[in-house]
Parts: structure tokens; sequence; C-alpha cells
């Protein structure tokens, strides 16, 4: 290194301060460097820029003092508080019991009970915050609504006095394209539209389900396209192309537009529309399964329900005028699928139920109802009513003993009309904890036929299949019969010396008590009754044409016993001393 270099370094290490020498108002000249002789002048070294400027600098004992900085002033909120109103929720309109409303006039603030919103405040990360204050004041009449702005000191020693970036404390509106911008957003992320899917690399999956299975929520494929189920979007108006996804059950209701004159002409009011197309048993195979019309009900302007007995023969909507009333006859209103599919994901079964029924004027606009479940193929699941004991409002588990313990107890469904020879195929299940009670009307005539209308009154009471046993527990295995509770029935009759006995009442009374801990009992089914009570009638009651009531009444009694508290056994004391404790004294 030579004496410039060295030079250098020293500068850089002392600071501006080692650029002077012994006087410090002098700038050093040219002097000898180390290593050279007296005779000879050293090489020049000239001084860097920092020296220089060190020079010009007066010493710090120079300086004069500096002023102490005023405090800065308190940082203006981010927002306007009163210009804030989170309840205002429809436009150009008034809001009720939203004090902050500006569309709200002194008359409608009048009608206020409370303010929904009582405070609006700034963000909570200030250390000085301004606060609206609303409330109502009913000493005055009419009642008037109190504004005020106060300031909240927030009592953090982590809160932000001033705030540099006042976006950071909310979410930046994105930026949308529009006419001026469009091409801007196109160069900046229009690059993925141009990827090709050949350019993208998809990792393979091990064990993966084959591509040609039906999966979880993905659409039904059919012969025109999918499987699809009217359901209503933005309104109540029905739109049809909504797909059915796999495993999905679902349910809607939605309205028509409907004109009785072209009622015929409407697709989506006819039977053909909803079994037309055949499904695919595999999505994208050749092989199709087509819809199959299980059940066909007819409901007439009395809102009387018969089944249609040929159901191959598929009615079409039909024009015409009953008794001066434009009527427009077999129009769908119900429509409701069933699905079955293998554990592989492979369909098996479709089948559909409709109901159609006859709609005039008043009836418009249509509302047509849709449904669709799935059900697996031979599947020996069963949902439960609790786990273990019943919870209150799940059906009642209910079954045989040989083979089929998976059905629910049920009764039978009275209508709007109380015609018991409408109820017969509604049912409805006793739900755990309810006490129920339906009923309907019988007329009997002349021409009544005793033992058919006992026959068919039976089988409406008790269905056609009453249940021998009842699950105890909500979640009882159908092998364990221990965990089954028999169902007693008993027959009781009134009046037995006339001809026609006929029965009028189900009686049920299900018994239940609570098990386990106090802390969390769990209801337990312990026994379960049936009274069947029957009335005879005299010739001369039926020659009167007399309407009877046909009823079913079901029943809960607890019948737990009391509880009682027990304690544990106080403790005793079993210490025994050694023999010379007390020596000497005994």
């Amino acid at each position: 290194m030579g004496p410039g270099g060295f030079l250098w370094l020293l500068l850089f290490f002392s600071g501006p301060g080692a650029a002077r020498g012994p006087d410090a108002g002098s700038a050093p000249g040219p002097g000898p460097t180390p290593g050279s002789g007296d005779d000879g002048p050293g090489p020049e070294v000239r001084e860097p820029p920092e020296a220089a400027t060190a020079q010009a600098r007066p010493p710090l004992a120079a300086r004069p003092p500096e002023e102490e900085a005023p405090p800065p002033p308190r940082p203006s909120p981010a927002l306007d508080v009163s210009s804030l109103c989170v309840c205002d929720l429809l436009a150009e309109e008034c809001d009720v019991n939203c004090c902050c409303d500006p569309d709200c006039t002194s008359t409608d603030f009048s009608l206020f009970l409370t303010c929904s919103v009582p405070i609006v405040s700034d963000d909570s990360h200030f250390c000085f915050q301004k606060i609206a204050v609303y409330e109502m004041n009913f000493t005055t009449y009419p009642p008037e609504r109190v504004f005020r702005l106060d300031e909240k000191v927030n009592p953090s020693i982590f809160c932000l006095y001033t705030l540099n970036y006042r976006e950071a404390l909310s979410f930046i509106p994105p930026e949308l394209p529009n006419e001026n911008n469009f091409d801007d957003f196109l160069k900046k992320f229009g690059n993925s539209v141009n990827t090709k899917d050949s350019d993208i690399f998809h990792p393979p999956t091990l064990n993966a389900p084959a591509p040609n299975k039906y999966k979880y929520k993905s659409p039904v494929q059919t012969s025109d396209s999918f499987l699809k189920l009217p359901c209503p979007l933005l309104t109540s108006q029905c739109i049809d192309n909504n797909p059915v996804g796999f495993l999905i059950n679902e349910s809607f209701q939605c309205n028509r537009k409907v004109i009785l004159e072209q009622c015929n002409k409407d697709k989506t009011l006819s039977i053909d529309h909803y079994i037309q197309p055949k499904i695919f048993v595999e999505p994208n195979s050749d092989e199709m399964i087509p819809i199959t019309v299980r059940n066909i009900f007819l409901k007439n302007l009395n809102k009387t329900v018969t089944r249609h007995a040929q159901r191959n023969v598929l009615l079409q909507p039909t024009f015409c005028n009953i008794s001066d009333l434009e009527v427009c006859n077999n129009v769908v209103l119900k429509v409701k699928y069933g699905i079955t599919y293998t554990e592989a994901g492979k369909i098996t079964k479709a089948e559909i139920s409709l109901l159609l029924g006859a709609v005039t004027s008043s009836m418009l606009p249509l509302q047509q109802q849709f449904q669709i479940y799935f059900s697996q193929e031979n599947a020996k699941s069963f949902p439960l009513s609790g786990n273990p004991g019943y919870v209150a409002g799940l059906p009642i588990l209910a079954g045989f003993m040989q083979n089929n313990r998976h059905g629910q107890f049920t009764i039978f469904y009275s209508t709007a009309e109380q015609n018991c020879l409408l109820a017969e195929q509604l049912r409805t299940p006793i739900l755990f904890g309810y006490n129920m009670m339906t009923g309907c009307q019988l007329k009997l005539t002349e021409s009544s036929n005793c033992q058919q209308v006992a026959k068919e009154l039976k089988r409406l009471l008790m269905g056609q299949h009453f249940p021998e046993f009842v699950s105890s527990f909500g979640n009882s295995p159908t092998q364990n019969m221990q965990a089954w509770v028999p169902v007693h029935e008993h027959f009781l009759a009134r009046n037995r010396q006339e001809s026609c006995e006929i029965p009028v009442a189900l009686e049920i009374t299900v018994k239940w008590t609570k098990y386990g801990s106090l802390l969390n009992p769990q209801a337990k089914i312990v026994s379960v009754e049936a009274n069947m009570i029957s009335y005879s009638f005299s010739e001369n009651e039926l020659e009167l044409k007399r309407t009877i009531q046909i009823s079913t009444v079901v029943s809960f009694v607890d019948v737990s016993a009391p509880a009682k508290a027990s304690y544990k056994a106080k403790p005793t004391i079993d210490a025994k001393l050694p023999s010379n404790f007390f020596f000497p004294f005994v």
C-alpha cells in the first residue's frame, strides 16, 4: 500500500475531525509521509471531498441549540362518523329504528321505538376516536331523535396516534375493468387465456376413481343434456335449467305464468317434459335407463285426490269449460323423482311420481313443487332418533320381529277436507315427546257395507303394517331384541248388542322414563299401548245417514321415578397405636 492509500484509510476511520491539524482553523498542507526523508518533498496528497466539507463546518461547541419542535396535531379521523350508517339498507327509503338514516324525517323519528345502532365509532386502533351517539328522547311530544358527537380516548398503550396511510385500515376496493382500462387489463391478465391445456401439468393421483363413475355433486347426464329440476332463482318464478347433482336431495317450490287457453302448448305443464329424457347409468357411457312412472294422482277442483289406475296412459293438459268456468285439466302440480344407485356410483333405477290437477284463472300464477331424492341399493343403514336416548321431535323407531325393524310408528294424516277416504295413503310419523291428535269424518248410509267399512277404517287407523315392536332408545341395534319394547294392542267395544261394529278411535300411550345421570338424562321408552275403540251402530242410525268422527290420539307419559340424591358414607379412622404408646402411664 502506498503512502497515499494509507492516508485515505486514516481519514476514513478518524472522521471529519481527523482532517484538521493542531490548528482547527487552518487547513493541513502537504508534508512528509512516513518512511520518507527530510531532504525531499513526499508525494502530493489530495484531500477527499468529505474532508473538505468537514473543514467548512463549525465546531460542535459553536453550533446554536436547536429549538424543541411542537407536538404534531391530532390526526383527523379516517372517516366521518356522522356520515356512517350501517343500518341504512334501503335506498332512498327510511329504515325502521335506524336513527342515522339520512332518508328519515322528523316524522319518521317520532315513530321509532329505539335506535338499532346507538353508537357509530371511528377505527378502534386510534388513540382518539370520534363517536356519533344516537338516542331517542321520549320526554317530548312527539318523540325526537337526539344526535351528538363525542370523543373517546383509547386506554391502550399500543394505539395509533398518527397514521400516514389511512387505507391500510380498510380493504382497498378492487379496480374493475371498464371501457377506458380494458386494454390494460387484457395485457395484464390476458396471458392465462392463451394457455393451452396441454401446457399445464396435471400430476397423477394414486387410487383415483375411474372417470366414468358418478361423483358427489356431479351433474346427472341424460340423453338431451342433464337431468334438470326447476327452482326459483331471484324471484319466485321457475327456472328450468337447474342441473341435478348426484347424491343431493333437493326440494323446490316456484310459480309459473300460465295462459289457460294455451296450456296444452306449454311443455312444462305436461308429463312428457319430465319423463322424456333417458338417464345415463354412468357418465359418458352407452347404457341408458328410462324414467318409469311410479304413481299418478289426480286432483279435481273439489281438492279430491284419487289415484290414476292406468299408469301407462299419460294424460295431457286440455282446456275446457266446466259450468261456464274455464279450466285446464291434467296440469302437472307436483313432481317427485326417485333415483336408485349402487355403492360404485352407478344409477340402476329412476322413478317419478306426479300429481296432476285442474287449474282455473283464480289459481294463477300456478304453483308447482319439485323434489328429488337418492337412495342406495340394498342399503342397510337407517336414520337414528337419538344417541342413545330419544330426542324430542324425532320419529319413534318401530318394526317387526322377523326381518324389518327399520320403519317408523305412523298415524294417518288428516286433510283440510276431513275426508277419511282421502287420508288412507297419507301417513305422518309419531314424534317423540309430542302429543298428537288427528281426525276425519265418514258418512254412513243404508247402502254402506258394515264389514267393508270396518275393514277400511281399521286399515286407516293402524296402517297396512302396524308395528309389533318399538325401539326403547333412539339408536337401539336391530339384532338386540332386549332393546325393543313390544306394542300391546287392546280392542275395546261399546254397545255390543248392535250388529254393525265399526272402529272409531285409536289411542296410543307411550310411557317413557329418564335413564342415566342426573346431569345428562336419556329418554327411554318402557311401554307402548294401543287401544282400538269400536262402536256398534243400529240400522236406524244408518238410515239417518249419520256422520261419524274417526280420530287417533297419541299421548306421552313420563313415568320417571323421583331422583334420590345419595352421599358417600362418612370416613372412619382405622388406626392402631403401638402397645407401648402410653408408657409409663399405663
